[in-house]
């Protein structure tokens, strides 16, 4: 069980998103797994009560901001292990509806923010020869949806790139992969039409909503050695949604 609980033991991991929902659910996962030190990293502020997680203000679109953030981690720490991507935004609406600043809106930050905060990280794993990319995609990034035209771009997007990037790492161990939630329990499901909810739950196999610990357990997966030879994939955590 130790064995287990020390799984990320000696590594630094950078978490984008993580104030709350998922992206703190994953934060609270590396940390208690072993992780030396977690940096969650959100445009509000947070905190945590473990000892082995430090929170950092960031914006994703920034990248003057991303590149000295880097700097400082590196000087601290001296390396990055693990990477996970997991702002993101939606601004909903048909094609069209939506307007350009819809669409820009979520693009940069969900799209453009991958890139800047991959590209960014990326230079200290290549050195090292070692590292994990988790970026957080979505069903709707494999599926579509409809009234998600930009959100599923990004989605599909960010798949794309991981793909990509597990080619153009390989050679120097550095994994890149997805996770693709589901429907996943959070405030804003719980104030959904129950129709809305039992429609969710028609269509997932399972019966049931997915929890941010089902996401968290697969970032820890992909950020752990249990899963050193596995790149460029995308693991869906939907219960068997749309099978």
């Amino acid at each position: 069980m130790e064995e287990l609980m020390n799984r990320l033991e000696g590594k630094i991991a950078v978490v984008t998103g993580s104030a709350r929902g998922i992206g703190r659910a994953i934060v609270e996962k590396l940390a208690a797994h072993g992780a030396k030190m977690v940096i969650s990293c959100d445009m509000g502020e947070s905190s945590y009560e473990q000892a082995n997680v430090v929170h950092k203000i960031l914006n994703v679109t920034d990248r003057e901001a991303i590149k000295t953030f880097v700097d400082e981690v590196e000087k601290e720490y001296g390396k990055i292990d693990i990477l996970v991507n997991n702002a993101g935004i939606t601004k909903d609406g048909l094609l069209m509806r939506m307007t350009e600043d819809q669409w820009d809106a979520v693009i940069n930050v969900n799209l453009k923010g991958v890139f800047n905060m991959t590209q960014a990280v990326s230079r200290s794993m290549l050195k090292a020869r070692k590292g994990s990319i988790i970026t957080l995609s979505s069903v709707v990034g494999l599926h579509g949806n409809p009234g998600q035209t930009n959100y599923a771009a990004t989605k599909g997007g960010v798949i794309a790139m991981s793909k990509t990037w597990a080619k153009e790492f390989g050679a120097r161990n550095v994994r890149a992969n997805c996770v693709a939630p589901g429907f996943i329990q959070t405030p804003m499901t719980d104030v959904l039409p129950e129709e809305t909810i039992k429609g969710m739950l028609d269509a997932t196999p399972l019966g049931r909503l997915g929890q941010v610990d089902d996401i968290a357990n697969a970032v820890l997966f992909l950020a752990s050695d249990e899963s050193a030879f596995i790149t460029g994939e995308v693991i869906s955590v939907s219960g068997g949604l749309m099978l």
